[in-house]
C-alpha cells in the first residue's frame, strides 16, 4: 500500500519529460452501454430491475452510505454509437451484455470528500503517491531533475486542436504532469482545496483509495457491484435515471458542455468538479454516480472479462474481476476499473457517462477528475 510506484510507470510519449504512462494522460476509460434488447424482463421490479426481496438490510445502515439491495441484473451495453448521446466509439470491452447477480451491500451516498480524505489523513499521517518522490530505480532514465512528486492535470489547449492524432495521442494536448500537483492542490502550487471541502478528493491513486476505505472500515467496490448500485434499480436503461440524458431539460450529470476541449460553457452549472450531491440522486439514493470524477473499482482491468464471464452461460454471480490485468495497448501496465466518467466526458469523444461503460487506470497514478467511494458488506 505504500510501496513505489510501478517501474512501468516510464513508459508512454512522456518518458523523456516526466515518468508518466500514456494511459494516464487519457485518464478517460475505455467503455460501452445501453438497453440489451434479448435481456429478459421475468421477475423485474417497477423499475426495470431484478431485486431479491429477502436482501433487506441486516442492520442499522451506516452514517453516509445507502442499502443496496441484492439482486440480478444486465451488466454492460450495447454499442453506444446507436444512442443518442452515445458519442463516436464502439467500446467493446464492454461487451457481451450478460446477466450478473450481486448480494446486498452499503454504499457511501457521495464520493468520498475533501475533508473526508483530510480526516483520515490527520488521524494516520498517510503520505499519498502524488505526494511521494519517484525514485530513480523505478525509472530508469529519467533526468534527476524530472524525479518530482506531482501528478497529471487537465490543462485546456488555448485554440481548438483535433481530437484524434494520425499517430495517435491525440489527448496528450489536453493532459500535463505538474510537479506539486496533490489531492491538497489540484491544479498544481498555488492551488488549494480551501472551500472545496465537499468536493470529491482527487489525485488519489487506487492504493490511495484503499487505504482510506480500510481505515474507514469499508471496502472498494467490485465492477458488478458498483454498476448495480449506479443502475439504481433500472436494467438496462442507458443512463443512471433513464434513457434521456436531459429528461425534461433537467441536468443530471456534471459533464462538459460546449467545444471539447477548449471551451466548457458549464451549462450544468459546474466548469469543472462539482461539489457531491449537486445534481439528482438514482433510484437507490446514490449521487454522482455519472460524471463529476472517475471511481476506482476493485477488479483488475481486462478488455476480454465480460467474454470470459458469459462463456460459462447463465447468470454470473458476485464476479469479483480476472486474476491480472492486462491491456493491449499498454502491455505490462497494471490497471484496474474505473467507473462513471467525469466532467470531462463528452459525446464529442468520451460518452463514458454511460452507466454500462467501463474505464481503466493504471493503479500507481492519479489524476485531477479521479476519485472513490466505497462500500462495505453486511
Amino acid at each position: 500500500m505504500t510501496g513505489p510506484r510501478s517501474p512501468a510507470r516510464s513508459a508512454g510519449s512522456f518518458r523523456l519529460a516526466w515518468p508518466v504512462p500514456i494511459w494516464l494522460l487519457v485518464a478517460l476509460p475505455w467503455v460501452a452501454c445501453g438497453p440489451h434488447p434479448s435481456a429478459s424482463t421475468a421477475g423485474r421490479s417497477p423499475a426495470g430491475g431484478v431485486t431479491d426481496p429477502s436482501t433487506v438490510p441486516p442492520g442499522p445502515t451506516p452514517e453516509g452510505m445507502a442499502w443496496i439491495p441484492g439482486g440480478e441484473f444486465s451488466m454492460g451495453c450495447v454499442d453506444p454509437r446507436s444512442l443518442p448521446g452515445g458519442g463516436g466509439e464502439s467500446m467493446a470491452d464492454a461487451r457481451p451484455v450478460h446477466r450478473v447477480q450481486v448480494n446486498g451491500f452499503w454504499m457511501d451516498v457521495h464520493e468520498v470528500t475533501n475533508d473526508q480524505f483530510a480526516a483520515f489523513v490527520a488521524a494516520t499521517g498517510y503520505v499519498t503517491i502524488a505526494e511521494r518522490t519517484p525514485q530513480a530505480e523505478d525509472f530508469p532514465g529519467a533526468p534527476p531533475e524530472n524525479l518530482v512528486a506531482g501528478s497529471i492535470v487537465f490543462r485546456p489547449p488555448s485554440d481548438p486542436v483535433p481530437l484524434h492524432l494520425p499517430s495517435g495521442g491525440g489527448h496528450l494536448q489536453w493532459w500535463a504532469y505538474v510537479p506539486g500537483a496533490t489531492w491538497r492542490h489540484p491544479a498544481g502550487p498555488g492551488s488549494t482545496i480551501e472551500g472545496r471541502g465537499d468536493d470529491p478528493v482527487v489525485h488519489v491513486a487506487y492504493d490511495d483509495a484503499q487505504a482510506y476505505a480500510s481505515w474507514a472500515g469499508k471496502r472498494m467496490p467490485t465492477e458488478a457491484e458498483w454498476e448495480f448500485a449506479a443502475r439504481g434499480g433500472r436494467d438496462n436503461a442507458v443512463y443512471p435515471w433513464g434513457d434521456e440524458f436531459r429528461p425534461d431539460g433537467t441536468w443530471m450529470a456534471n459533464t462538459w458542455q460546449g467545444r471539447f476541449p477548449v471551451e466548457n460553457t458549464a451549462a450544468d452549472g459546474h466548469a469543472g468538479i462539482a461539489p457531491i450531491g449537486r445534481y439528482p440522486a438514482n433510484g437507490y439514493g446514490l449521487y454522482d454516480m455519472s460524471g463529476n470524477v472517475w471511481e476506482w473499482c476493485s477488479d483488475w482491468y481486462r478488455p476480454d472479462t465480460y467474454r470470459s464471464d458469459a462463456l460459462g452461460g447463465g447468470v454470473t454471480r458476485n464476479p469479483r474481476g480476472p486474476a491480472s490485468s492486462h491491456d493491449p495497448q499498454e502491455p505490462g501496465l497494471p490497471k484496474r476499473v474505473q467507473r462513471g466518467g467525469s466532467f470531462l466526458c463528452t459525446d464529442q469523444y468520451c460518452s463514458r457517462y454511460i452507466v454500462g461503460t467501463r474505464g481503466k487506470g493504471e493503479v500507481s497514478s492519479g489524476t485531477n477528475h479521479t476519485g472513490f467511494r466505497c462500500v462495505k458488506s453486511p
